[in-house]
């Protein structure tokens, strides 16, 4: 009697386990955790697919109907590291290695999934980096792009992929160009006449500084000699006169031992020795 119980207690138990099996995948089926610096685009297999009229869903734990997916987007800042061949305005090939900052559009996460899906960086970022960095170098000289445009080039970049993305539910950060690398031998070139612009510069800065010391020399020269001509002028033989009896009343004076000789000098002056 008891064996027969417990026999019939035993199918009993031995269902709950596959409806506890059950039970737990669909938990596991019908829950989703997004973590930090990412979202998702929720996409409703029996009402209407992707969700692009609410938000996407936010960081944490979730719980959706297990035939329903969630796609996960990283949305973050990133980076795109590209090395592009363009030519410059003379037809000369050029290499560009720049970086892209991006991340996708929070609010349009849906759009972006239905419209351009997980790879929109191999659909539209690459291309239009790609595309904005040949027309912009086209501009250009190798000369243009070795010395003095590389800023210029870098916000052109940016300017015009920018403008490409502005529809494609992405939004472009910044394009830095980390190098420009010409042809050794137009490289070569272009450092040569550098080299021969600054020494020529170098040479005519000497040649004016030179010159503009001359001319304050003769200027100096000139204003010595306007001086002097004026002084002698000015020099009368009785102002002369008066000077040498002021000095010999002067030492006259004086207690310093001393022969004063009047009448003897040039003009009359007097001449004056002493031990002093």
């Amino acid at each position: 009697m008891n064996r027969n119980q417990v026999e019939l207690k035993f199918p009993k138990f031995g269902l709950l386990i596959p409806v506890a099996i059950v039970l737990i995948i669909f938990f596991v089926k019908s829950t989703v955790t997004i973590n930090s610096g990412e979202a998702g685009v929720l996409y409703k297999t029996f009402d209407g697919g992707v969700v692009t009229d609410k938000p996407p869903l936010g960081e944490g734990f979730h719980i959706v109907a297990p035939w329903n997916k969630v796609h996960i987007y990283e949305v973050r800042q990133q980076e795109l590291f590209e090395k592009m061949k363009v030519l410059s305005s003379n037809g000369l090939e050029i290499q560009i290695d720049a970086s892209a900052w991006y991340q996708p559009v929070h609010n349009e996460l849906g759009k972006l999934h239905q419209v351009l899906g997980e790879n929109y960086l191999q659909r539209v970022i690459q291309p239009a980096i790609r595309s904005a960095a040949r027309s912009v170098v086209g501009r250009y000289t190798p000369e243009q792009l070795y010395s003095s445009k590389r800023d210029a080039i870098q916000d052109e970049i940016f300017a015009e992929t920018k403008k490409i993305l502005e529809t494609q539910y992405v939004q472009l950060n910044e394009v830095l160009v980390r190098d420009v690398t010409l042809p050794s031998t137009i490289k070569e070139a272009i450092e040569r006449k550098l080299k021969q612009e600054q020494e020529s510069l170098e040479y005519e800065f000497r040649l004016v500084t030179a010159q503009k010391e001359a001319e304050k020399q003769i200027i100096e020269a000139k204003g010595k000699a306007d001086a002097n001509k004026i002084l002698s002028a000015s020099l009368t033989d009785k102002i002369l006169q008066d000077k040498g009896i002021e000095a010999t009343n002067r030492l006259a004076n004086s207690n310093n031992s001393k022969v004063v000789i009047i009448g003897s000098g040039k003009s009359g002056m007097p001449i004056i020795l002493g031990n002093q």
